[in-house]
């Protein structure tokens, strides 16, 4: 049916020889390769984003200042909506943005798929689905892949969100109230451990908050 279709609506060309009916084969060739590029060239629809996070939910999950909060959403071009007067941010780019913040190299234990399955009764489609909704890490050692005790826990609710272990400059500017150049004395002053990641400076949080914390008798 479908091949008279296309002759009734004139695409290709038919010859008639006694009672059979002929088709010229460029024709057929040259129809099939214009429906592949029309498939190639077909506008995708994007996903719509239907989970979320208010701000105060990314600010205690991930330890960051409201602030910070913005300055991140707004370099990496989180998607965001309002809602009842309240901003609520993709939780998709959310994850995928502070997975990628945690190297591997700093995470010690590791499930294999087998011992995510034996602890929550979970299928293997359900385990990858998981990983990829909430950005858990993971690596590869040969043939096998591991993925992060800690952030599977927390995405299946065990584990409690940690502390994050340094500040950033601003984060620690606006907590304690002081000036860049006010921080940028006392951590020399006091010898405070800083660590480079990338372009930015972190400040260890314990050393900083053993400081600066209120006095006691």
């Amino acid at each position: 049916m479908t091949i008279y279709n296309y002759i009734n609506q004139g695409a290709v060309k038919v010859w008639k020889l006694k009672r059979k009916t002929l088709i010229r084969r460029a024709d057929i060739d040259a129809l099939f390769d214009i429906l592949r590029v029309e498939q190639v060239t077909e506008t995708k629809v994007p996903t719509p984003i239907t989970e979320f996070y208010t701000s105060k939910e990314v600010q205690e999950k991930y330890g960051i200042s409201n602030s910070r909060l913005y300055e991140i959403a707004k370099r990496e071009k989180w998607p965001k909506t309002q809602q009842r007067g309240k901003t609520l941010w993709s939780r998709k780019h959310v994850h995928a943005y502070f997975a990628k913040q945690q190297s591997t190299d700093e995470i010690s234990e590791w499930y294999t798929a087998a011992e995510i399955q034996a602890r929550y009764g979970m299928t293997l489609p359900a385990i990858y689905c998981l990983v990829s909704k909430e950005a858990i890490p993971k690596k590869k050692v040969g043939a096998a892949t591991f993925y992060s005790k800690y952030h599977f826990d927390l995405a299946k609710g065990i584990a409690e969100p940690k502390e994050p272990e340094y500040y950033t400059y601003p984060e620690a500017m606006e907590k304690y109230g002081l000036t860049r150049d006010q921080l940028h004395h006392y951590l020399k002053y006091h010898n405070i451990t800083r660590v480079k990641k990338g372009k930015y400076t972190h400040i260890l949080r314990s050393e900083l908050d053993n400081l600066l914390k209120s006095p006691e008798i």
